[in-house]
């Protein structure tokens, strides 16, 4: 079991031998754009493990507004530049250095429809102003499956190949955000790779952690969106790292996520299991979902190391001695795209 935040950070970032064969031949330096969120801190203490762990100097560099200065520190701490940066401010992007290799990752979802102009601006004007200034540089952008529409649980999800169709003014703004890099790639022969993440999971926040606190509480666990496709974030970290040769101009389009379709239902009744509870389920299971099709990814970099069970065991204890939560639910089970 996982004990406490080191040692899940440790996990989050222990790269794999696919890892350190990709980061021996990185051309540095690689910067990160936007790499203060959810999962920005853990993809860069792999990237710079793997770096180091392959004998290659190239240095990680880390961009945000690093509005919390702890957050800065403990990027400094991995040996990881930082560079504080309103990206959207006229001018910064071309304050900020060259680099060959670039991962971007700043969005906006959660609050998204209480301040739509901003979500624009984030997920859509603002990749376009990185791509026109990164336009040499092969790019990994991070997009997300909400670009889909609902479809049937059956289907087994949208493939890169499914028509988007997305619903609510955030998934319409990520589309942006693509169509931005497609540009780039087509305009300037940008190499890009889009990836259609849904959904990270760690101990401290995801879908099954959203589900797993529920069932510990007693509370009710809506099943209306009741099929849902995640994986270990640590998994994810691996693959964007993984996803940079992949780059191309038209731009690569890759889906992530793990390979099984799971049942919100069961997830509740696996959790309530394992804390010695009963679930409490209420609505009844919509024919269609949010789902995602990640066939591409697990044929092309290998199916995830860390599986449902485990995560549910990792979280099950995580929660049971009290660990930590980031406090940022996903509301997976939103319908209507309103964030």
């Amino acid at each position: 079991m996982i004990a406490n935040e080191q040692q899940l950070e440790d996990i989050l970032s222990l790269p794999s031998a696919a890892d350190l064969e990709a980061a021996r031949s990185l051309e540095g330096p690689l910067l990160i754009l936007g790499a203060a969120g959810k999962m920005g801190p853990s993809l860069a203490h792999l990237a710079k493990r793997a770096l180091e762990a392959a004998g290659n100097p190239a240095r990680v560099i880390a961009v945000s507004r690093f509005s919390n200065p702890d957050s800065r520190a403990q990027f400094e701490s991995w040996g990881i530049e930082t560079i504080p940066c309103d990206m959207l401010e006229p001018g910064a992007l071309d304050r900020l250095p060259d680099a060959p290799n670039v991962i971007f990752m700043a969005a906006r979802k959660f609050g998204s429809s209480g301040l739509p102009s901003l979500t624009w601006a984030t997920n859509t004007l603002l990749p376009g102003l990185a791509a026109q200034r990164y336009r040499r540089s092969r790019i990994v952008a991070f997009s997300t499956g909400n670009v889909y529409p609902l479809t049937p649980v059956d289907s087994g999800g949208p493939t890169e190949e499914s028509p988007t169709s997305p619903v609510g003014e955030y998934a319409q703004s990520a589309l942006g955000r693509e169509r931005l890099f497609e540009h780039a790639a087509l305009t300037w022969q940008t190499p890009v790779t889009l990836l259609r993440l849904n959904y990270a999971v760690e101990l401290r926040y995801g879908v099954l952690v959203d589900i797993a606190r529920k069932v510990h509480a007693g509370t009710p666990v809506d099943l209306t969106m009741g099929h849902v496709n995640v994986i270990w974030q640590g998994d994810a970290n691996s693959a964007t790292l993984r996803a940079l040769p992949l780059a191309t101009s038209p731009a690569f389009i890759l889906n992530l996520t793990g390979a099984a379709t799971l049942r919100v239902r069961d997830i509740a009744e696996g959790f309530a299991r394992r804390f010695g509870n009963q679930a409490i389920l209420h609505g009844t299971e919509a024919p269609t979902a949010l789902l995602n099709n990640a066939a591409l990814y697990h044929r092309l970099l290998g199916s995830p190391r860390v599986s449902v069970d485990q995560m549910m065991d990792w979280i099950t204890a995580w929660i049971t001695q009290g660990g930590a939560s980031l406090g940022k639910p996903t509301h997976f089970e939103n319908r209507e795209g309103k964030f």
